[in-house]
């Protein structure tokens, strides 16, 4: 029974993958010209203190809209991810504070992250709670977890070779978008060439299809949501090291960002389509944008007009696309 997914997948695959190719050589465009057009607006821009400043800034978000991309793909979504991003920095925070070795404190923050995943999971395919109610539960619920956990207060982090890795550079690039480099790869490869990352796409298209064909439809859900909350976790550890404090308040409103990203990076919130690349390219428009709104001093509201049209414009556009399919 599975392999008529994969027999019948293949040239609809094809097709997406070409489609994907021209659509991030568009957004590709889209950032090169936005980059030209501060370039002349501001001399501020193009310069060896903003340009890693604004890779930094972008590279965060990355790495959360991509996880984010693995849950929109099968259509549903996870509001949790910001939450996710600052209860880690707490978790991460007490653990380097604890005594427990930075390496063992990562794996136990990520390995939170997963558990949450695992959670959301659970609650869509067993309880059969709609993917926005659970994620939003979550989201509301991590936050008062980790003020509780705080008592409302920030904990420092002492270890100096922790807090000095965002500030690093390899080659003269930011530490932090080698990171996005790192999840990014074999998130391509799972993605776009293996079994699993066909399912995923199959279920965002049809679960019953998907089902009948052969696709544990229940296990592909709980593999999306667990990369989805590992990779926020991921998020909160990166996070923790450029500010040095865990607090739960960080990250507050990045799960929006990290949907607008992989919306503006190409991916249906109607499911079925996405890619890894979309959502890193969306993710540092949106982060030029913010930035040369910053050097220009562009009221921040506007900020977040320009994103919120982005999104309804691309959305429109896609649902047109869909209708006219």
């Amino acid at each position: 029974m599975t392999t008529s997914v994969d027999t019948v997948s293949a040239p609809v695959q094809k097709g997406r993958r070409n489609y994907s190719f021209l659509f991030a050589l568009t957004l590709l465009g889209l950032l090169l010209l936005l980059w030209v057009m501060l370039s002349f607006a501001t001399p501020n821009f193009m310069t060896e203190r903003n340009i890693p400043n604004l890779l930094r800034q972008g590279s965060m978000i990355a790495v959360l809209a991509l996880g984010e991309t693995f849950v929109i793909i099968t259509a549903g979504i996870d509001l949790s991810v910001g939450a996710i991003a600052g209860v880690s920095t707490v978790v991460i925070a007490m653990l380097i504070q604890g005594g427990v070795a930075v390496w063992l404190a990562i794996l136990i923050t990520l390995a939170v992250g997963l558990a949450i995943g695992v959670f959301h999971a659970f609650g869509i395919t067993r309880m059969g709670l709609p993917p926005f109610i659970i994620t939003l539960a979550t989201l509301t619920a991590l936050r008062g977890i980790g003020l509780l956990m705080t008592n409302g207060s920030t904990i420092s982090i002492t270890n100096k070779a922790f807090t000095d890795f965002a500030t690093l550079d390899l080659f003269g690039i930011p530490s932090l978008f080698w990171m996005v480099i790192l999840v990014a790869i074999p998130s391509y490869v799972f993605l776009s060439h293996t079994r699993w990352g066909r399912y995923i796409f199959a279920v965002g298209s049809n679960p019953e299809s998907a089902r009948l064909s052969g696709v544990r439809v229940h296990f592909i859900l709980y593999l999306a949501y667990s990369l989805s909350g590992a990779f926020a976790a991921f998020v909160g550890v990166l996070l923790a090291t450029r500010i040095g404090i865990g607090n739960a308040t960080q990250a507050d409103g990045w799960e929006l960002q990290a949907i607008a990203s992989s919306v503006i990076g190409g991916t249906s919130l109607f499911g079925a389509i996405g890619s890894v690349h979309g959502p890193l390219i969306g993710a540092f428009i949106l982060a030029t944008i913010n930035n040369g709104a910053n050097l220009l001093n562009v009221n921040s509201f506007w900020q977040r007009i320009v994103t919120g049209g982005l999104i309804i414009v691309i959305v429109y556009f896609d649902g047109l696309r869909r209708r006219r399919g």
